[in-house]
């Protein structure tokens, strides 16, 4: 499985925006927080729009913020909104794959590996993955009061 740029962008970004939901962040702040090349950002973050899992408005307080709860928006939402299909093959859907003679049990593989990504994927969810930050972060400056 290849995982995109734009799907890790877009990642980051939710996490970006999930640590301060009360505020609105600029393209601009969250590129400078993640090192993510700003116009790939506005491009990825526009997919997301698109897809109701960020919200935006103009003017002088806009911004962007989660469309919806960060405990409901999983790695497979990200994936999606911003890829379509989860896994290709040659850049085909999988759907209406067939093999014929000995590579016929092939496609249903294909299938089951794409169904597991899915699963791992979609068990993930953006509030989870802040907690994990937030405790390896606590981890870490406990570790380092130790060492010192």
């Amino acid at each position: 499985m290849h995982i995109s740029a734009k799907a890790d962008y877009a990642t980051r970004a939710l996490l970006e925006l999930a640590r301060a939901p009360e505020q609105p962040l600029t393209c601009e702040a969250i590129a400078e927080a993640q090192g993510i090349p700003f116009r790939f950002l506005k491009s990825v973050v526009g997919e997301l729009r698109r897809a109701g899992l960020v919200r935006s408005q103009r003017g002088c307080v806009g911004g962007y913020w989660l469309g919806v709860p960060a405990e409901s928006i999983t790695l497979l939402d990200i994936t999606r909104a911003v890829d379509g299909e989860l896994l290709t093959l040659r850049g085909e859907s999988l759907a209406g794959l067939g093999y014929s003679g000995a590579a016929r049990g092939l496609p249903g593989v294909w299938r089951r590996i794409e169904a597991d990504a899915a699963a791992v994927l979609g068990g993930v969810t953006v509030s989870a993955l802040l907690a994990e930050a937030e405790d390896a972060r606590e981890a870490d400056s406990v570790a380092a009061q130790g060492a010192a």
